[in-house]
């Protein structure tokens, strides 16, 4: 059975996304499988990405989780009512990757009326795991629909 909110496809969700000029485009990251019950995209390990030492930056790391985990999050809404956006991440970096590209794939944990929790593990090309991370998305309502977002006040 299907979380997302209404039918989806990865050629969809790729379509939401292309063009928009953001720090997944500046990253590279890229969307490439959506499942059942999971959203799974990458990241490059190259010049944009890594630390000085030559290993993908944790933060790099975080910022593909996140885009993960949201980017499912709001899948899973009817977002002419709700969105969701994020409260905490958490991520634990557990081996170095100094090339290729790192595979992420997001889960639900939680998918709850008010908040959502996401484990979002990404993976190595060699299949090692690099990190783990879980992301609470706070779910709100969308303008208009009982709360006003600060600075759009008429």
């Amino acid at each position: 059975m299907s979380i997302w909110f209404r039918p989806t496809t990865i050629e969809q969700v790729q379509a939401t996304f292309s063009g928009v000029r953001d720090i997944n485009l500046h990253l590279d990251i890229r969307l490439t499988e959506i499942g059942d019950d999971f959203l799974r995209g990458s990241i490059p390990v190259d010049e944009r990405t890594r630390q000085p030492f030559g290993l993908l930056h944790g933060g790099a790391s975080v910022v593909l989780a996140e885009t993960l985990g949201s980017v499912a999050s709001n899948l899973c809404l009817d977002t002419s009512k709700f969105y969701a956006v994020g409260q905490e991440i958490s991520a634990n970096h557990l081996r170095s990757a100094r090339s290729g590209r790192v595979t992420g794939t997001a889960r639900p944990v939680h998918l709850g009326g008010r908040s959502q929790v996401w484990d979002i593990q990404l993976q190595d090309e060699a299949g090692r795991l690099t990190c783990v991370s879980r992301l609470t998305m706070a779910v709100i309502a969308a303008p208009g629909k009982g709360m006003t977002l600060v600075g759009t006040e008429k």
